[in-house]
């Protein structure tokens, strides 16, 4: 069974309103919804935002139901130049850029782990990308308004795969983005819960992939960008991904 992790609550309500034969249980606050998605078993849940949210949720995810795999999708802030509103990054590591216990450990290291960034399984990142890929390439336009792709200047977006760093704030400034840069030239993009989750999933030597939809560039256009990203496109995204993931399965 897969395990299905979003971000964002638009996001995952496409995905719930898409099962069949479909089951709820309420654990820790958090509504697991078990059911079939494109005939492939399933269980669905949103997040919560911020890293220790994430952890919880994931957490009992993995200990309440049987997954043997787990994918985590949501929106993003550029990093990265060259990333655009409405392009997709595949994740194949994961850091916390706020994570700091030095000096006792080198800055961004997770403590007793040894090491600061943690990568993602091959063979579910190399299906989100095809899955991506071939989202953008034949269903985007019909799965998205063409206002809302015109709103957001969003015409031949890309697949990338990159780092993806985490951090328990939402980024809206041109000078922390590229204080960012300067820091961890290697980042992508920057999410509030993908680094939490795939420490949780090492933990239980889960499989783990994750795919971003970049929503705003994390400057001071963001608070207004992201709004309205996550109701209007961000949801048809993931859905239209999921589908094309699962039907390689």
């Amino acid at each position: 069974m897969l395990g299905i992790i979003s971000a964002l609550p638009d996001e995952i309500t496409a995905v719930i309103e898409s099962l069949t034969e479909v089951s709820i249980q309420t654990l820790g606050s958090r509504r697991y919804h078990q059911g079939n998605f494109e005939e492939c078993p399933v269980v669905a849940v949103f997040s919560g935002w911020g890293k220790v949210a994430a952890a919880a949720t994931t957490t009992q995810l993995i200990a309440a139901y049987d997954v043997t795999d787990l994918v985590f999708t949501g929106v993003a802030g550029a990093v990265q130049h060259g990333l655009a509103i409405g392009d997709v990054v595949v994740g194949t590591d994961l850091m916390q850029h706020d994570m700091d216990a030095s000096p006792i450990f080198p800055r961004y290291e997770v403590p007793l782990l040894g090491k600061a960034s943690l990568g993602t399984d091959a063979a579910l990142r190399a299906r989100l990308r095809v899955a991506a890929q071939e989202f953008l390439g034949m269903d985007l336009t019909a799965a998205v308004p063409a206002s809302s792709l015109h709103w957001f200047h969003v015409a031949t977006p890309k697949v990338i795969e990159g780092v993806i760093a985490s951090g328990d704030q939402f980024i809206d400034s041109a000078e922390e983005i590229d204080g960012l840069r300067r820091r961890l030239p290697q980042v992508a993009c920057v999410d509030m819960e993908g680094a939490a989750v795939a420490q949780v999933c090492e933990g239980y030597a889960m499989p783990f992939g994750i795919v971003r939809t970049i929503s705003d560039s994390a400057d001071e256009n963001a608070p207004h960008d992201f709004p309205r990203f996550a109701r209007e496109i961000a949801g048809r995204y993931s859905l239209g991904i999921l589908a094309r993931f699962v039907s390689m399965s």
